[in-house]
């Protein structure tokens, strides 16, 4: 019974990280964040967690890349793209995740979408 839990436990612990991405935001007070057309909010220290993203993604800015928006009530104030990286684990998690969701945001990163700088 042990050694399944366990078992258990270790799945889990790949397949999450797995179906997630995230990045760190720097955003305008005031403000809701937009990404791939989906709503996220920055957690107390910037970091959001959120969906991978399909191949549309790829690329760099300003041709590619995730799409997003900052809104201020029904207003879009800012609007681009940023830069994404490729997630490998989507290569080891067939066959979904290559297809559907090969792209992700730079965990390396900090998207600063104040003074508009991907560093």
């Amino acid at each position: 019974m042990r050694v399944r839990v366990l078992v258990l436990v270790v799945l889990l612990s790949v397949a999450l990280p797995a179906c997630t991405t995230q990045g760190t935001f720097v955003i305008p007070k005031g403000t809701q964040l937009e990404l791939y057309r989906r709503p996220v909010a920055p957690d107390a220290n910037g970091v959001v967690v959120t969906k991978p993203f399909f191949w549309t993604a790829a690329g760099m800015p300003p041709s590619g890349g995730v799409e997003y928006r900052l809104l201020k009530g029904d207003k879009v104030v800012k609007s681009g793209r940023l830069r994404a990286k490729f997630r490998v684990v989507s290569i080891f998690w067939p066959p979904m995740a290559l297809i559907y969701w090969p792209m992700g945001l730079n965990p390396n990163l900090t998207y600063d979408l104040v003074r508009d700088t991907q560093e």
